[in-house]
């Protein structure tokens, strides 16, 4: 669904990304592991076009966008979670949801699957977005993304600073639309053991390189998490 292929990408003097190439499949969860400072947040920038690419090629569904606008590729198919939720804090809710739908023809009604999947938003429907709890503001931050109806969802980081229990339910939202609505998911994670749970594949970066993929189920045999504490 979702391929980059030779990506280079720098920070005045300093090469961030080195010939990195990533493929997303259909239906599948994608899980780019690393250390803070590797380059996985660029990596993700690159693909929804936040950040330029210095060379190499994006593709979506076959059809290069490597130099498609944020707005574009939200409209061929990419929902984005940044790091950090980036929600809207004085709108409400329900504001929040529609803002997902900015790319969509006027009097686009919320999806009522978004309140099925996040039930805790439909309670707090008038309420606005900077009242809610973190793991609060992570379910709307997803169901802003999931509003338009994305091919490929990215995901950075979204269990930073939530609690327990709503990381489980964060979970089982990101398996729900891969199993069921055959959706791309790139999940940018930390937290190695959510990204062992969901991960049909993986790719492990260091110093802007990948340099480790396999499938999520082979992650303890390749011996990933002592990879990532060296």
């Amino acid at each position: 669904m979702l391929n980059a292929d030779g990506i280079n990408q720098y920070y005045g003097g300093s090469h961030i990304l080195r010939d990195l190439s990533l493929q997303a499949p259909a239906g599948e969860i994608t899980v780019v592991l690393g250390r803070n400072g590797v380059g996985k947040t660029t990596l993700l920038k690159c693909l929804m076009g936040v950040v330029a690419v210095k060379t190499g090629t994006v593709k979506l569904d076959g059809q290069d966008i490597t130099h498609a606008t944020p707005y574009q590729r939200v409209r061929a198919g990419i929902g984005y979670v940044p790091q950090g939720r980036e929600i809207f804090g004085r709108l409400t809710v329900m504001e929040n949801l529609r803002m997902g739908l900015a790319s969509r023809p006027a009097g686009t009604p919320v999806p009522d699957e978004l309140f099925e999947l996040f039930p805790i938003l439909k309670q707090m429907i008038g309420r606005r977005g900077g009242d809610l709890s973190g793991g609060q503001q992570q379910q709307l931050a997803i169901a802003r993304a999931l509003a338009a109806g994305p091919k490929v969802l990215i995901l950075d980081e979204p269990t930073e600073g939530i609690q327990p229990s709503i990381i489980k339910d964060i979970g089982r939202v990101i398996r729900h639309i891969a199993r069921t609505k055959g959706m791309a998911v790139i999940l940018v994670e930390q937290f190695y053991d959510f990204a062992e749970e969901l991960a049909d594949r993986y790719v492990l970066m260091e110093r802007g390189e990948v340099v480790m993929r396999g499938l999520g189920k082979d992650m303890p045999a390749d011996g990933v998490r002592q990879r990532m504490a060296i």
